[in-house]
């Protein structure tokens, strides 16, 4: 069975630790689809459900939770408890949550948008399916780690023109979200469909103090999506000219970050988490994280 468990990045830090995943590197494909299940009542399962071709890779992000992944001969379960460690499951496998933990979150990065007709949600028919395709886990065992470890650095290259964009450009968007009383919540996002870019990059603050102040930075072409996964947190933004705050405390609510514009996260409730989706790799030439340094940058673009 090719599923396992992937230690992510840690980067410790005073005002919180950071990790993160990126297309290729730390998981073997592309994201193309994220979506994080909250207010799951303690000791409920969800998920159980397997898939003909999409890859997953599935984190707590707070909480606890088991992940049970069988590819139709043999079954093992992941208990996910640290922030910082996944479970890979190839395609092809039946795989359940449960046992979650009060306030547990699970962030599940996939590697395709959703189709209805690539799940299959009853075990017997998942069973029939593995035994007709004789060779389909020799083909799953072929995915690559060979990138797992610390981001790849992308060339920063020449500069790209991107429209001056102000604070009000900054929006709120309203995620697809999907209640269940009994089961808990859902959120989707998806490449092309409900964010405004294609997902590269997804990394989450955690374990941060009440008063610690996060960000002091601009990008200059990087799109960010920003989202209070658990609890709440203020972000402060400013293009030079104007400052607005934000307050992000919904699950199903995400701030849309636009390059040029300078931004900082602070008033952290505890046992806070915000995600963040971002439509570059990790390249340290499109920050800027000097404060003066950003408005010579903004008086350029006029």
């Amino acid at each position: 069975m090719s599923s396992r468990i992937i230690a992510l990045p840690k980067i410790l830090d005073d005002r919180g630790n950071l990790s993160f995943l990126e297309n290729g590197h730390q998981i073997p494909f592309e994201i193309k689809r994220v979506h994080w299940i909250y207010d799951v009542p303690g000791g409920e399962s969800r998920g159980a459900v397997a898939y003909k071709q999409t890859e997953e890779f599935i984190v707590a992000m707070s909480g606890s939770f088991d992940v049970w992944v069988d590819d139709g001969h043999t079954c093992e379960k992941y208990h996910l408890n640290r922030s910082y460690e996944g479970v890979y499951v190839p395609r092809g496998t039946w795989r359940k949550i449960d046992n979650f933990s009060t306030n547990s979150l699970a962030a599940i990065a996939t590697s395709t948008l959703y189709d209805e007709q690539d799940a299959i949600r009853d075990y017997d028919e998942f069973v029939a399916w593995v035994e007709q395709l004789p060779n389909l886990q020799s083909a799953v065992d072929k995915s690559d780690f060979s990138e797992v470890g610390l981001p790849m650095q992308t060339p920063g290259g020449s500069e790209v023109q991107i429209p001056a964009f102000s604070v009000q450009d900054c929006e709120i968007i309203n995620l697809d979200r999907h209640h269940s009383a009994r089961k808990g919540d859902i959120c989707v996002v998806e490449n092309a469909r409900t964010v405004p870019f294609d997902i590269k990059r997804l990394y989450y603050l955690y374990d941060v103090p009440a008063d610690a102040v996060r960000g002091g930075h601009a990008h200059k072409r990087l799109y960010q999506l920003l989202i209070a996964a658990s609890g709440s947190f203020t972000v402060r933004l400013d293009d030079g000219k104007e400052q607005r705050s934000v307050s992000l405390k919904r699950p199903y609510q995400a701030l849309l970050i636009k390059p040029g514009i300078w931004r900082e996260v602070d008033d952290f409730s505890s046992g806070s988490v915000c995600m963040v989706l971002a439509s570059e790799l990790y390249d340290e030439s499109d920050y800027i994280r000097n404060y003066q340094a950003f408005i010579e940058y903004k008086q350029r673009e006029l």
